[in-house]
């Protein structure tokens, strides 16, 4: 088994950055898929992501159960991310946030696309999943696997959906990769929300879409990404 300080220093290294940059903030959590064991993840233990520190950071199976002697309160939440992970062998990490900038396009007809080239992450279409559909009326939130799986259906294959009248999830092949995305969700949504007011917005072609996600999740651009996001963070561990 891998020495886990590392990875759990990555996972409280990015809650830090997304409280930083106001994707998250007495709410939301991100995870990495357990670097020596696919069917388990890492994720904090319910602490808001701004005071998340790396002994914070538990290892959970996929169903949502404690994997170690840790005995940290877990999020109520964290089906989320053993859902998609069991879902997708692809995903690394997780991001669920509740930006508000992206609640607009998960509670009106207007569709979420990326207008800008770092906004490509995004992807070509941003689904919207409303657990009402089939769990009537809830809390909204993601309470159990029955949930996640349903949330999980509805992303599909794609890096982002919303979740009506709650905030967003991300997956990522890298925890870099979803943390940013999950930043240029929010910047597309407000970016989006300011043009709507001088006019019709020019969207993104699929083609242009398919090239920009490239080069915007390449080693040479989530590098410089990284460094300046962890910079901007002032992290003190």
């Amino acid at each position: 088994m891998p020495d886990l300080s590392e990875h759990k220093h990555r996972v409280a290294v990015a809650n830090r950055i997304l409280a930083r940059e106001g994707v998250v903030d007495a709410y939301g959590h991100v995870s990495i898929r357990h670097p020596g064991n696919p069917s388990q993840y890492l994720l904090s233990c319910s602490r808001s992501p701004e005071l998340v520190r790396p002994e914070d950071v538990m290892a959970f199976t996929l169903d949502g159960e404690p994997a170690s002697s840790e005995t940290g309160r877990p999020y109520l939440e964290r089906h989320i991310h053993g859902a998609i992970f069991e879902a997708r062998p692809d995903v690394q990490a997780v991001v669920h946030n509740h930006a508000h900038e992206v609640i607009p396009f998960s509670i009106t007809g207007t569709e979420m696309r990326p207008v800008m080239h770092v906004t490509a992450v995004i992807g070509e279409t941003v689904p919207i999943w409303d657990i009402r559909d089939r769990f009537g009326d809830t809390d909204l939130l993601v309470r159990n696997m029955d949930h996640g799986r349903d949330l999980a259906a509805a992303l599909g294959g794609r890096p982002t959906a919303l979740m009506r009248g709650h905030g967003a999830v991300v997956a990522g092949r890298s925890l870099e990769e979803a943390v940013t995305t999950a930043i240029y969700l929010m910047i597309n949504a407000r970016i989006v929300q300011h043009a709507g007011a001088l006019g019709d917005i020019t969207y993104l072609t699929p083609g242009e879409i398919e090239n920009c996600g490239e080069t915007q999740t390449g080693d040479l651009v989530l590098d410089r990404v990284w460094e300046y996001l962890v910079a901007r963070a002032g992290i003190d561990f």
